[in-house]
């Protein structure tokens, strides 16, 4: 992990994939991910810039993929790598008639002066497109529909002496595992106001988007599903009163259970089980909007050394 004044520099890299587990990329990859970057405003100063833009930006993408975790790693990647891919991803040639890679110095401010947001959007766009299109894709027929979640982290190492961590706001495909768009929300409590320009550039249609209680906001909702055209799985707490009390009061003790999974990891073995519940306007609702269907939740853990916990959502 990346510990830079900015997040620009978390947003070159992946989230969950660890070294080895990264796609490789392909020169037609690079093509199009050129295309991508393009968009990115350069924060550099006009004058003594020599490197462009894109390809410092690529010899960091490659560097990723081939396992680089730091700035240090990308450089050292640069270093080594030839004189006809670096002349590839648009390193220009020194005036010796030699082609040198960026130094770890050119290469942390630019990344620490870089504007993260428009660097995510331009790689969850590149990311989208890739050959996995269909995980955005409208949900037809009998086949399970592309999900979505929307959840924010707080980023690992970005705290400092007068700052606190900064916080981003994702939303990640479900399987495989692929980041469409990412914004800083700036404080945990902000994240509501970002899930609108968060999910605004992309295309919704017939996916299923889950978020957590914080986003369980019902102009948020109805701006989801009648205007994204998407379906969602909210989660309904505190925040959401008469909703919670109306889904609790639900005959769930009539309700079969649908579905079991159980598992052991993290130090814990956690079981799960899931009821559903018809809840249309037409059987009586709840005051939820555009409601069809309620899930009951229940979770039991067993952390090692510790009681079992239970827990109902």
């Amino acid at each position: 992990m990346i510990t830079s004044r900015s997040r620009a520099c978390r947003s070159i890299l992946p989230g969950p994939c660890r070294p080895g587990e990264t796609e490789p990329l392909h020169q037609h990859d690079t093509g199009r991910l050129r295309a991508h970057l393009q968009r990115v405003p350069d924060p550099r100063s006009c004058r003594g810039r020599w490197y462009p833009l894109v390809g410092l930006l690529l010899v960091c993408a490659c560097a990723v993929v081939s396992g680089a975790r730091t700035i240090t790693e990308i450089t050292e990647w640069g270093q080594r790598a030839t004189t006809t891919v670096v002349e590839q991803l648009g390193i220009r040639r020194h005036l010796p008639g030699r082609r040198r890679a960026p130094s770890h110095a050119t290469l942390t401010r630019l990344l620490a002066a870089l504007d993260g947001d428009a660097l995510d959007a331009a790689i969850g766009a590149y990311l989208a497109g890739c050959d996995h299109t269909d995980v955005v894709g409208r949900g037809t027929g009998s086949a399970p529909r592309p999900a979505i979640a929307v959840d924010g982290k707080a980023l690992s190492g970005s705290a400092r002496r007068q700052q606190r961590h900064r916080h981003l706001l994702s939303a990640v495909t479900h399987a495989p595992t692929i980041t469409l768009a990412q914004r800083e929300a700036g404080a945990k409590t902000n994240e509501t106001a970002a899930l609108r320009p968060l999910l605004e550039p992309l295309d919704l249609a017939g996916t299923v988007v889950t978020f957590d209680a914080l986003h369980s906001v019902k102009d948020q909702v109805r701006w989801l599903v009648q205007e994204k055209k998407t379906h969602y799985i909210a989660v309904i707490k505190g925040n959401q009163p008469t909703a919670s009390a109306q889904v609790k009061a639900l005959p769930w003790e009539q309700v079969p259970v649908a579905h079991t999974v159980s598992g052991t990891g993290h130090g814990r073995r956690e079981s799960r089980s899931v009821e559903t519940m018809a809840i249309a306007a037409n059987l009586g609702g709840i005051a939820f909007p555009e409601a069809r269907l309620a899930l009951r939740i229940h979770r039991r853990r067993k952390e090692s050394g510790k009681r079992q916990t239970r827990e109902t959502v």
